[in-house]
């Protein structure tokens, strides 16, 4: 299982707002997602119109999933009327074996 975040977009009517949600957060459950984290970020401008809409509320939720389920939740979102627009994004897991970049030569003076 990796580690996504899902950005999504909600309408700013609180009876879509929530029914969008609720049905969101149903598919998630459904497939086996692990919600880890919500955020809810507000209402925000869109930067173009989406759906004949200049506004919406936007939700952050870090999640882990399937890979092959990710590809799956595309059709069941956009078959979801009160769900304005979604991202899934991969997040990179921390690997052991890197190490933190120096800024330079370690330079001992005696």
């Amino acid at each position: 299982m990796r580690r996504y975040e899902l950005m999504v977009i909600l309408p700013l009517e609180e009876d879509q707002h929530k029914a969008g949600r609720e049905h969101l957060l149903n598919d998630l459950a459904a497939s086996g997602v692990e919600i880890e984290k919500t955020e809810e970020l507000g209402d925000r401008d869109l930067a173009y119109e989406i759906k004949k809409r200049k506004r919406g509320k936007y939700v952050l939720l870090t999640v882990k999933a399937d890979p092959a389920k990710i590809t799956g939740f595309d059709r069941a979102f956009k078959l979801n009327a009160n769900l304005v627009k979604y991202l899934f994004v991969r997040l990179e897991e921390p690997s052991a074996s890197l190490k933190p970049r120096s800024n330079g030569p370690e330079v001992s003076r005696v």
